[in-house]
């Protein structure tokens, strides 16, 4: 039955997935209570209800399902039909970074970096980026990579830095296209090379970073680049 209620909301037959997802729901199925908030959170099949949603993902999260608990951090940190509450959207990221969810623990690990719910604390933080990113995050690659550049909670490395900058930059994330460029301009972790430079930046540009943009201008100002 699962099975046929994600195909279904996966046609976009909101109305049956939601009628099996009610069915399993009666049998307590975490799953498919996550997924009846999930309806209501984003008005699919039905009218968009954030106070739903919440009191589903609640209760599947008292079942202990890690989606509904990244939920609820979702909903407090942006005051989606609850006031926003930066604390308690820390506690339901980090229940569900615990249970393996890499978007929780990005969020967990950005929060940590940041002390927005909690105390900053960057050795922390780089714990939850790379638990996210050894589960494919490529976001968490980039900003773990920050933190090993500025040497922030972690030994400074410029060449740990680039690795991590350069897997980032090559699964298509901007900004790292842009610190990968940034990085063979001034030779941090790697051999300069105006032309490996060049070759992010423009990526990072074509995508609309700015300060790409910026330092392309540069480098043809420097006489660097030739058009």
């Amino acid at each position: 039955m699962k099975q046929q209620a994600n195909e279904a909301y996966t046609n976009g037959d909101y109305a049956k997935a939601k009628e099996i997802y009610e069915d399993l729901a009666k049998q307590n199925d975490a799953d498919s209570i996550t997924s009846l908030g999930f309806l209501y959170h984003n008005g699919h099949g039905v009218s968009q209800d954030f106070a739903k949603a919440k009191e589903y993902y609640e209760r599947a999260a008292n079942l202990n399902e890690p989606f509904s608990q990244f939920n609820l951090g979702i909903l407090y940190a942006n005051g989606y039909g609850v006031e926003k509450d930066l604390k308690t959207a820390f506690g339901w990221f980090l229940k569900a970074a615990i249970l393996e969810v890499s978007l929780a623990q990005y969020e967990t690990a950005m929060m940590l970096e940041r002390g927005e719910g909690i105390e900053q604390n960057y050795s922390e933080a780089a714990f939850w980026y790379e638990e996210a990113a050894k589960r494919g995050n490529i976001e968490a690659f980039n900003n773990l990579a920050v933190l090993y550049k500025d040497g922030l909670g972690v030994e400074q490395s410029y060449e740990k830095a680039f690795i991590l900058f350069k897997r980032a930059a090559d699964n298509n994330n901007a900004q790292a296209q842009f610190n990968v460029g940034f990085m063979y301009d001034q030779g941090f972790g790697c051999e300069a090379n105006q032309d490996k430079a060049l070759e992010y930046c423009r990526k990072a540009a074509f995508a609309g970073h700015e300060k790409a943009k910026s330092l392309m201008t540069r480098l043809q100002q420097d006489g660097q680049i030739v058009f």
